[in-house]
């Protein structure tokens, strides 16, 4: 060794020492990760969460799903925080994710679970033109679900066989205002809504003659004989609520059948609307114009009116409730005639029913409706700028109306208007219910019709020769001025608690009267509508009930 080292130099003896040390092993470290949790919820919207790592050497996470992304991807030895980020889970299943943190040779993971959609609706508004028509709900639910639908105007045509899409029908709003309805969806705890808002209709539009040639004296002519439908659109409650079933096409047939081409529609509308807003109801609006799109398909002419109406009108042809009810008369024929606009002069409008007159000064308040009411009509353009309307005398009675009503409304058509009256000339006859002091019923009527046996019943007044002079009043007063007159009801009600001869005269009577006055009334130039609220058509069955009262109508329409 003493020899070795005499030979060896320093520098050879220092790079020996330096290779010795280089052959050492450095120390081995273990790597560790610890973790904050080993499980992250997620909801099923999107969302971040942060997850706690701490590492004792370099370390890389990394997610196993796409929709799962992480930041930052490394880092160096200590303790991290992750941000987790999650789209929205959009499928209605749940889903999960596994994160894997690996420092060196160890790999660690940590569970992502998102809910699943249990119930979510892509579109939630929906905005439908005036004119209707389809939409579809697209729907992702986990679980069964149920749909209510609050408007009757808004209708479920069909559900995809997945219950994935719903497709409603939007009926034609043939109203002028906006509407709003909803579709309610309950899922287990989960309530969701859908809105529809559907625009009205224009108020008014350019005016279009197509289908309006006929003057008020030319439609008159086409007009022979019409029929009420009483006591059923005007009925309080709703169409069925004074017991006549609704009304039907069928119901329409078999009036044509009869014998009638013109039907006079007594209509309910107040019952119906917002008395703070004065809209009616867009579905009742739809309803009418079904009704009246009957009698059009059957080639009948229809008179609508705002009738009785809760006697807003009726009863107050007052000054202190003119501003007021102006404003409804405005607003009521706007909708209603918006509704209509496009039949053409098959359907006549009526400003009111029997207003209660009794003097000049409320004549002047019902004159004011009645103009209300053209200009409203006329004001939405349309075939409503040429149709043929129609006004009331004072309580539509031929002397009032003969005394009181020396002027008509403006109209700024010529020659489309008429006026009309009622006639139940003598009450005696057609309609009173008992004998009083100051006369009896009248059982029988008209010459050859007088009982010999129950004298105290045949008239004293009221016969032929007072309809000839009524009807030559009103000729006088309106038809030879070019304004039609409409009898808008007529009629006089069976005694059916007599018997035998007496209950066999008394039916003839009655026929003589209808077939006189029908015959009186076409003859000097008017429009006769016979009064029925189920009594001569059955509304049930489409059968005539009182053939010999329809003989009597049809013969004196004909003859």
């Amino acid at each position: 060794m003493k020899v070795l080292k005499k030979y060896l130099s320093p520098v050879v003896i220092l790079l020996l020492m330096i290779l010795f040390s280089s052959c050492k092993s450095e120390p081995i470290v273990e790597p560790e990760i610890t973790l904050a949790k080993e499980q992250m919820n997620f909801t099923k919207e999107s969302g971040t969460a942060a997850l706690a790592i701490k590492t004792n050497v370099k370390w890389t996470v990394s997610s196993s799903q796409s929709w799962c992304t992480l930041a930052p991807a490394s880092g160096e030895a200590g303790t991290k925080q992750i941000t987790v980020t999650v789209t929205e889970n959009s499928t209605t299943d749940p889903r999960e994710a596994i994160i894997s943190i690996t420092a060196g040779s160890l790999t660690k993971q940590v569970k992502v679970i998102q809910e699943l959609v249990k119930f979510t609706i892509d579109n939630k508004k929906y905005t439908v033109e005036a004119a209707g028509g389809d939409i579809a709900v697209n729907i992702q639910a986990a679980a069964t679900y149920t749909t209510t639908i609050q408007p009757s105007w808004i209708t479920l045509k069909s559900t995809s066989t997945d219950n994935k899409i719903q497709t409603f029908t939007v009926a034609e709003n043939v109203s002028p205002y906006t509407r709003e309805g909803n579709i309610l969806y309950v899922s287990g705890d989960i309530l969701d809504t859908v809105k529809i808002q559907q625009t009205g209709k224009a108020l008014s539009i350019p005016a279009d003659a197509t289908g309006m040639s006929s003057t008020a004296t030319e439609l008159a002519k086409k007009i022979k004989v019409g029929l009420n439908i009483g006591n059923t659109l005007e009925a309080t409650g709703g169409e069925t609520g004074w017991g006549n079933p609704l009304i039907t096409n069928d119901l329409i047939k078999a009036i044509k059948q009869s014998g009638f081409n013109a039907i006079r529609l007594p209509c309910d509308w107040n019952q119906y609307a917002d008395q703070t807003t004065l809209i009616i109801s867009s579905s009742w609006l739809a309803r009418v114009k079904e009704v009246v799109q009957y009698c059009v398909n059957n080639d009948m002419y229809v008179i609508l009116n705002i009738h009785w109406d809760g006697g807003w009108l009726e009863n107050n042809c007052t000054e202190a409730k003119k501003v007021e009810n102006n404003a409804k008369q405005k607003a009521f024929w706007e909708q209603i005639a918006v509704t209509l606009r496009d039949f053409d002069e098959h359907v006549l409008f009526a400003s009111a029913n029997e207003p209660n007159v009794v003097d000049a000064t409320q004549m002047s308040v019902l004159l004011s409706y009645h103009q209300t009411f053209i200009d409203a009509v006329r004001s939405t353009g349309g075939k409503n700028a040429y149709r043929v309307i129609i006004v009331q005398g004072p309580s539509t009675d031929i002397e009032k109306t003969n005394k009181l009503m020396n002027t008509l409304p403006t109209d700024k058509v010529a020659n489309r208007m008429m006026a009309e009256v009622h006639y139940y000339t003598p009450w005696n006859f057609c309609g009173m219910t008992k004998d009083e002091t100051w006369g009896n019923q009248f059982y029988y009527w008209g010459a050859g019709n007088h009982s010999t046996t129950d004298t105290a019943h045949n008239p004293t007044w009221g016969e032929e020769a007072t309809v000839d002079a009524n009807f030559a009043l009103m000729k006088k007063q309106f038809v030879d001025k070019g304004i039609p007159v409409i009898i808008g009801e007529f009629g006089a009600s069976a005694r059916t608690n007599l018997t035998g001869d007496a209950l066999k005269l008394h039916l003839a009577s009655r026929a003589y009267y209808f077939k006189y006055v029908t015959k009186q009334a076409i003859a000097n130039g008017f429009l006769p509508f016979f009064w029925d609220t189920g009594g001569l058509i059955n509304r049930n069955n489409y059968t005539v009930s009182d053939q010999q009262a329809l003989d009597g109508l049809i013969q004196g329409a004909t003859n």
